[in-house]
């Protein structure tokens, strides 16, 4: 459904993995299912996307995935939260905080404020959407922010969102299989059982979000980012 309309639910899903599967092994089950869901999502919004903001966006977050994997290897000695798995958990928990809060800063700088238009914005937004999708497939909101401040109509907003997700998303497969290890055919086999459930919720979120207003759209990205970032550090 996040993937179709309803950006921010699936942040739901990250911290509900983390905890039934431990941080780590649960971005590995869940990497699969959201390239699924980005499928069909490119499918129904294909013509939708703004490419300058994806040209523009991909670079900084190849940046995002490096600074992604050093940071792997300064926690996986348990340090400086005792337990790797906790630490992860924390890296995931304040990537989505970050992004609630710059989303925050949007709102309250009003409709009438300029657009960000500097090569640093970009760069921000590119390096800690790559960081924090790498760490716990957590960017939703960090690109949110992005393409809101940018002021993309609806669709277009989710066309684009769709379009730089799948590209990031395909391009982590190999990282997460052959440097993290924590996709296998065992994963893989739990992904397949999902499929029919990603089908639905695709479907579903496209349903949802002609009928949803603005008003509650905005509600319901803020209220589920905010639980799901304070799941985390229970």
């Amino acid at each position: 459904m996040s993937k179709t309309g309803i950006n921010g639910l699936g942040t739901i899903a990250v911290p509900v993995l983390a905890i039934i599967f431990g941080a780590r092994t649960s971005t590995g089950i869940l990497l699969p299912m959201l390239c699924c869901a980005d499928v069909f999502a490119v499918t129904y919004y294909r013509r939708s996307a703004e490419w300058k903001y994806i040209i523009r966006l991909l670079p900084w977050a190849l940046t995002g995935f490096t600074l992604a994997l050093l940071t792997d290897h300064w926690i996986a000695s348990g340090e400086p939260f005792g337990v790797p798995d906790k630490g992860f958990k924390t890296l995931i928990g304040l990537c989505i905080l970050a992004g609630l809060g710059v989303m925050i800063w949007n709102e309250y700088r009003g409709r009438d404020a300029v657009t960000p238009s500097a090569w640093w914005f970009t760069a921000l937004f590119g390096v800690m959407g790559g960081f924090s999708t790498m760490i716990g497939n957590a960017a939703g909101p960090i690109m949110s922010v992005f393409l809101l401040s940018v002021r993309l109509p609806k669709i277009s907003f989710v066309g684009t969102a769709a379009w730089f997700f799948m590209i990031i998303n395909f391009l982590k497969l190999p990282l997460q299989y052959f440097v993290w290890h924590n996709i296998s055919g065992e994963t893989l086999l739990f992904n397949l059982a999902m499929l029919p459930s990603i089908a639905a919720g695709a479907w579903m979120g496209i349903v949802f979000v002609k009928g949803i207003s603005e008003k509650n759209f905005r509600i319901v990205v803020f209220t589920l980012t905010l639980v799901s970032a304070l799941m985390l550090f229970l």
